[in-house]
């Protein structure tokens, strides 16, 4: 019975009840995950209960027995789910149950498609697991007392806008959900129903689960004779990790994986390793098939758990593995590590380095292995190259095997090319590994600056990933091959023949008169004008002005967000075009400096850049076309 009469009635935050709609309405095609999220969220409070009785003075007069206790009434329609962990107050109960604090809840209802089966897959990974409850439930009242102190509260909702808050009973600590089932969910009120759940999601959640029930007892020939109420521990509650792999099966491990990342599908491969010696630990880690939807957002939520001596530690930790590994999920367990290790020392101490170091190698061992499956491999890439190129340049002593992993595109085969498969096909004269960055692959394609290594049949990569330009700086060469943009002024030149050179002095010599007129119009918008022998079909493109090197730096600044002084480029002329061909002989000077400034226009906008006058270009081309028709 609550200790007072007054109930306080609280509206829930915008987005938590445009949520609480969707899986009221929405979500019913995987509905059994609710009793995983919330048996999860039990395993968690346990967690922390445990962490602070063996690490903090304010807790170690609490007594704790890790456990979570089932029932359900099925007369009544209702399941409970009961924890010993650390509880909530009346301020932990709004926070956490009222509002959802991650900043990527927009982002979340975004991504909701109306596939019902998709929209479940998302539940977990955004961390609002409890309100999958309302795919089951009409009414879910939640009794909770923390750890520590003498209040428990109440807080119910029906999930049509608002909560109740109040005082309660409870004699010890931990949380205590009630669901009201609805009609959907009316079956979980059931004893195999909800035994079948939890073998299947949490076996291997690390602490009992008990499941009470009232059971029938018959005589020798079969004959009921009663009913006896029973309580009985319906799961493993071993931690998964600590088992010898002989003895888990495949579908053990991804059940486990599940638990972990709210994730509903299996993990691509998993590798789980012990290591003995000068630093005990094990570790077991997921390689997700798809992407963490906060995968690219600086709130992002780790995926790997720490533990010492299997006591939960942290899952908040930025820095059990490095940043662009981000995506993997799982448990690191060490031996070695004092139970009340501070995030500080986490970052200071040699024995989580050596974890650290050997957890990396084991991932992108992992990784290398799934490569050799073109098809597993194309998956994987299409979800996490990204986040490898971070890596190519964030983590030096791995770069070499991430350079094996990174994949690109190509002008020359469809799907991913890999750096190994680019040089294997190099020619024997071939000098460089030439590549082009952009954002738009369709446009970088068909570039103007790809038509004479199309013509002499060589591979561009292309790379239209923005993270490309601050990445490729820093890889400078794959096994002793240089990389080299296409845009820069020398890479056509080393595809040059002799006859190349002297037909490109010749054509120079014949327009150097246009060129210097063109040159005097454009003024400072470029560094210099010049016959090109690269171009075949096109009449113009820009090149860089700057040498390779500085070009390379300059444009890595800028991707990071530095202001650089734009350096003028060089816009390359095709005398051979037809409009080319005109200007040589136009006599009118208007029409003459409008084509000029189209031609740069031209191959800016080909170049993917912004026109710093768009209104000049549209009154230029419309003189141009009025003349033309």
């Amino acid at each position: 019975l609550p200790i007072c009469l007054f109930v306080a009635k609280h509206e829930f935050q915008t987005e938590v009840n445009q949520l609480l709609q969707l899986m009221i309405h929405s979500l019913y095609s995987n509905k059994e995950i609710f009793l995983r999220e919330l048996i999860s969220n039990a395993s968690d409070a346990c967690d922390k209960l445990n962490h602070l009785v063996l690490t903090d003075e304010n807790y170690k007069s609490v007594a704790f027995e890790g456990k979570v206790q089932l029932s359900f009434d099925e007369e009544a329609k209702t399941l409970t789910i009961e924890d010993s962990g650390i509880g909530m107050s009346e301020a932990d109960l709004v926070e956490h149950l009222g509002t959802i604090a991650k900043s990527g809840t927009k982002s979340f209802l975004s991504q909701m498609s109306g596939d019902a089966k998709k929209d479940s897959h998302l539940i977990g990974q955004f961390g609002v697991g409890f309100y999958s409850a309302f795919m089951v439930a009409s009414k879910v009242d939640v009794v909770s007392k923390k750890a520590g102190t003498d209040t428990a509260f109440r807080w119910s909702s029906d999930g049509s806008g608002s909560y109740d808050l109040d005082e309660a009973v409870k004699e010890t600590h931990g949380t205590k959900i009630t669901l009201t089932l609805n009609d959907e969910g009316k079956e979980y009120a059931a004893r195999y129903g909800v035994e079948n759940i939890v073998k299947k999601y949490s076996d291997h959640i690390p602490y009992p689960i008990f499941l009470e029930y009232e059971d029938t007892e018959r005589d020798d020939e079969g004959k009921e004779t009663g009913k006896i109420q029973k309580n009985e521990q319906i799961n493993a509650a071993s931690a998964l990790w600590t088992v010898p792999k002989a003895d888990l099966t495949a579908e053990e491990y991804n059940n486990f994986y599940k638990s972990i990342s709210n994730d509903n599908e299996d993990p691509l491969k998993y590798v789980h390793t012990k290591a003995e010696g000068a630093n005990e630990y094990t570790t077991l880690f997921y390689i997700p098939k798809k992407a963490p939807m906060d995968l690219y957002r600086v709130d992002y939520k780790p995926g790997v758990k720490l533990y010492v001596q299997r006591v939960f530690i942290t899952d908040d930790e930025k820095e059990l593995l490095p940043t662009y590994l981000r995506f993997v999920r799982g448990i690191i367990d060490s031996q070695d590590l004092p139970l009340n290790v501070s995030r500080e020392l986490l970052q200071n101490n040699r024995v989580m380095a050596n974890i650290q170091s050997a957890s990396v190698k084991k991932v992108l061992d992992l990784i290398k292995k799934i490569a050799k499956d073109a098809e597993a491999y194309n998956e994987f890439i299409t979800e996490f190259n990204r986040p490898l190129k971070e890596g190519v340049y964030q983590d030096h002593a791995n770069k070499d095997k991430l350079l094996e992993l990174i994949r690109y595109k190509s002008n020359k085969v469809d799907g991913w090319v890999s750096l190994a498969e680019y040089k294997e096909r190099m020619g024997a004269d071939q000098k460089a590994i030439y590549y082009i960055t952009g954002e738009n692959f369709n446009n970088l394609k068909n570039s103007p600056l790809l038509e004479s290594f199309n013509a002499k049949d060589l591979e561009v990569l292309i790379m239209d990933d923005e993270i490309d330009e601050i990445v490729t700086p820093a890889i400078t060469d794959y096994k002793e091959t240089p990389l080299k943009s296409v845009a820069s002024s020398d890479a056509a030149d080393e595809l040059k023949t002799e006859d190349d050179k002297k037909e490109e002095e010749q054509s120079a010599k014949e327009a150097e008169g246009i060129l210097k007129k063109m040159s005097d119009i454009l003024g400072e918008s470029v560094k210099e004008v010049k016959a090109s022998t690269r171009l075949s079909d096109s009449p113009s493109c820009l090149v860089s002005g700057e040498d390779a090197q500085m070009a390379q730096m300059a444009q890595m600044m800028r991707s990071m967000g530095q202001e650089m002084p734009e350096s003028a480029p060089i816009l390359e002329i095709n005398p051979t075009h037809d409009i080319v061909k005109k200007l040589e002989t136009m006599s009118d000077d208007l029409l003459f400096e409008d084509a000029t400034h189209l031609l740069f226009d031209q191959a800016t906008l080909l170049e993917g850049k912004e026109l710093k006058d768009p209104a000049a270009f549209a009154k230029r081309l419309n003189k141009v076309l009025a003349n033309a028709i």
